[in-house]
């Protein structure tokens, strides 16, 4: 049998499997270790699994994950992204879309603490939602704004995300959390821009604070929220200015995060038992899940590595088709956008990394860059209708007022903007490899 059409066989079982509801891992891993037995026998077979195993185990950075997701716990289950937002709400409420405003800043400074795009959904969807509804913003608006600052999470440094890729991608991590800062601020300051740009032309869609509500606040009170506001990037600045400065390594700065945090929540009489419990149950559980997706990608990649099928399907793209590098790119990403209807972004990495990130490779790109881009791609892939992963998140958890069909209206005018993020980070490539090439040029 041709190895393309082997390779084919493997895609479309796989996919037949996720179709009929089993896990991830389980139906990647399971298609790579039959693939691997049928091609290469009982021994041979059985050793790609094994090899693949080791090379996790054997991994150091790896254990920056649960670390990082430790961190983001602690942050979100002690309330101090609640402090945050009373700090945005305080402070900013006087501008036309202000509130609007501050939940961009504050999905920002989550995104920085955990790294999980679901976490930034739950504190927007139970902590700013009410407060922007009660105060008469529009539930257009304001359902957009939560969904599209949430997916920042999986751009902003430490992005768990992007942890996975660059064990699959075998990048390192510190380049592509640099690579990705600068891409995700910029795409926040263009929420932020047609924020205040649709509140201007409209005020009733984002309403000032009443005077009188913003003058009931003291000023001793507001000086104490605003440390509120600054004690999530102390903790980032404690973690982050050591590893760029080559004080530690990634894995001793994600500790160093994680007790941070930590001694942030004990100092604020935060860290009962329950938190603690809470932390380390979510942390382990989500930890193990990465760690079997990693495996069962790691086992598939190495089936394909053994088949060649990454140069047989460069062949058929660029010597039989005839296409462009950059037409088989923008190709890429568009399945990301189908696949996105019904996977969320480490599945998506998972099923085409063993083709896609070696293909990368081979056209000549740059694998720190197409990081970046795979992590805007999902990030569109997860709000686009009709089956956006993030569409359904957000109906889950906000009220009966707001329907399906407002879920899918409010997204329309910021996937747009996020398109806009992609088509320049996709045509001026230093916006996202200028600060890794400062720092470790350096």
């Amino acid at each position: 049998m041709p190895y393309e059409l082997i390779a084919l066989l493997m895609f479309s079982t796989m996919m037949v499997m996720l179709f009929t509801g089993q896990r991830v891992f389980g139906a990647i891993g399971f298609v790579a270790v039959v693939a691997a037995v049928l091609l290469w026998g009982d021994r041979g077979g059985y050793d790609i699994g094994f090899s693949a195993a080791i090379k996790l185990m054997r991994w150091y950075p790896l254990l920056t994950l649960p670390m990082f997701i430790f961190m983001g716990y602690v942050m979100s289950e002690s309330k101090i992204a609640d402090d945050l937002y009373r700090m945005f709400h305080v402070w900013m409420g006087g501008l036309p879309g202000g509130l609007a405003i501050g939940t961009i800043g504050l999905m920002v400074l989550i995104s920085a603490m955990n790294g999980l795009s679901v976490a930034g959904m739950a504190i927007g969807a139970t902590i700013a939602l009410p407060e922007l509804l009660k105060r008469n913003y529009d539930k257009l608006m304001v359902t957009g704004v939560i969904q599209a600052g949430s997916s920042l999470g999986i751009l902003v440094p430490p992005s768990v995300v992007l942890v996975l890729y660059a064990m699959i991608a075998r990048q390192p991590v510190g380049q592509l959390w640099l690579a990705g800062a600068v891409p995700g601020l910029m795409m926040a300051a263009m929420f932020i821009v047609y924020i205040m740009i649709r509140c201007r032309l409209n005020p009733d869609l984002g309403p000032v604070l009443p005077k009188e509500e913003r003058d009931a606040v003291p000023l001793r009170e507001k000086l104490a929220l605003l440390r509120a506001g600054i004690l999530p990037l102390v903790i980032f600045a404690v973690m982050m200015v050591p590893f760029v400065n080559g004080w530690t390594s990634l894995v001793e700065s994600s500790a160093v995060g994680a007790l941070a945090a930590f001694l942030a929540a004990v100092l604020k009489g935060r860290m009962t038992r329950a938190v603690f419990e809470t932390c380390i149950r979510q942390t382990l559980g989500i930890t193990c899940m990465f760690m079997w997706i990693i495996l069962a990608a790691l086992a598939f990649g190495a089936v394909f590595d053994g088949l060649g099928a990454v140069k047989a399907i460069e062949d058929l793209f660029t010597e039989r088709l005839g296409l462009n590098p950059w037409v088989i790119l923008i190709l890429m990403q568009l399945s990301f956008l189908v696949m996105g209807t019904f996977l969320d972004d480490t599945a998506m990495l998972v099923i085409v990394a063993p083709l896609y990130v070696p293909l990368v490779g081979e056209l000549g790109f740059n694998l720190i860059w197409y990081g970046v881009l795979y992590t805007i791609t999902c990030q569109i892939a997860y709000m686009t209708p009709p089956f956006g992963y993030n569409l359904f998140l957000m109906r889950a958890m906000a009220p009966p007022e707001i329907t399906l069909k407002d879920i899918y209206r409010s997204i329309i005018p910021f996937v747009g903007v996020m398109i806009v993020a992609l088509a320049t980070v996709m045509l001026f490539p230093q916006i996202a490899l200028w600060l890794p090439d400062l720092v470790y040029n350096n």
